[in-house]
């Protein structure tokens, strides 16, 4: 992971990759957090953080893949694992993080889909975290 990325930024990464080993390789919560403890760069992540969104994001998956569906044009399943996963922690952090502005979770979602998505993951991630947005930050939206 490249110098000069926050905390979060880091922890957010950490996230994709565990949501990644938990659609993929069928991983639980305990055996990605031992494995990302491994990797060089962990020690320098919001670690609080981290475990907090690792932890509520596959706690709730089944209910997050439903706040996104509607906002969605194609099957789940033909949605790329790291998109999803993306997807998954951009809608988590909506829901469950009202002390996180609305445009950051975007904004980081955004560079996320950039770092590890496919070529314009990015668009399709900020199109569907907006029409999200608008559904459960209302108040914050009509304030900006």
């Amino acid at each position: 992971m490249a110098a000069g990325k926050s905390p979060r930024r880091r922890a957010r990464e950490f996230v994709v990759q565990g949501l990644y080993q938990s659609m993929v390789g069928g991983q639980d919560e305990a055996a990605i957090i031992v494995q990302a403890e491994g990797v060089p760069g962990f020690e320098k992540i919001d670690r609080s953080m981290y475990t907090s969104l690792l932890g509520e994001t596959l706690r709730s998956g089944d209910a997050l893949r439903e706040s996104l569906q509607p906002h969605i044009s194609r099957p789940w399943d033909e949605i790329s694992p790291i998109e999803r996963g993306i997807l998954l922690l951009g809608a988590c952090e909506l829901g469950q993080h009202s002390e996180t502005p609305y445009r950051v979770i975007i904004n980081e979602a955004i560079e996320l889909a950039k770092t590890f998505g496919g070529t314009d993951g990015h668009k399709f991630v900020n199109g569907v975290l907006d029409k999200l947005a608008a559904d459960v930050r209302k108040t914050e939206i009509n304030a900006a």
